[in-house]
């Protein structure tokens, strides 16, 4: 009779305490889970995420790793650079910028490179006088983008071929000076990526 109280009592404080733990993981929830995305997408993408950065941002990025490049494609079956970093604007931000990189440059405001922030946009002319490429800025040197050999990946701005091309960076201005938003008055197709 004893072995069954105790076995009882002993049940009964297990209860309580899985009930408690649950209560508080529930309160704690959220904050926790954005702390896990942060930590798991700076392990992923080998940037160092800080507390105010948008796990929408990485989230979006992490989705689209490995879709392949197409020019002129807007799909995870493939998808170009300033279309990528269209489509990460309009979900991350809301937000609608031009459609080729050079209508996205016209519609920036220049950032010096060691004031980026993650969201910038940074641009590229390879091999040309115009712009060519375009890529989202993460944080620590790295950005996310389309590259026409590998599809959707992580860069690093510091590799030679990057820091060869590098043009420069910046951040979609408005009338109204609010950032990661865009312009969308004057955006024209082009043949430009």
């Amino acid at each position: 009779m004893k072995t069954k109280k105790l076995v009882a009592a002993m049940l009964f404080i297990g209860f309580c305490l899985v009930s408690q733990a649950q209560s508080t993981h529930n309160s704690k929830s959220v904050p926790d889970q954005e702390n896990l995305a942060k930590e798991y997408f700076s392990q992923i993408m080998g940037v160092a995420i800080n507390a105010t950065a948008s796990t929408k941002l990485y989230q979006f990025v992490y989705d689209w790793l490995g879709t392949p490049y197409r020019l002129g494609g807007s799909s995870k079956k493939g998808i170009d650079c300033s279309k990528f970093s269209l489509a990460l604007y309009k979900n991350v931000f809301n937000t609608t910028i031009g459609y080729n990189s050079r209508n996205q440059f016209a519609n920036v405001t220049p950032i010096v490179k060691n004031e980026l922030q993650p969201g910038d946009l940074v641009f590229f002319k390879i091999r040309s006088r115009h712009i060519t490429h375009v890529g989202v800025y993460l944080g620590d040197d790295k950005f996310a983008h389309a590259s026409s050999s590998k599809g959707v990946m992580v860069s690093n701005l510091n590799e030679a071929y990057w820091k060869r091309y590098y043009y420069k960076g910046g951040r979609p201005k408005t009338s109204d000076n609010r950032i990661m938003t865009a312009d969308v008055s004057s955006f024209e197709n082009s043949e430009v990526d």
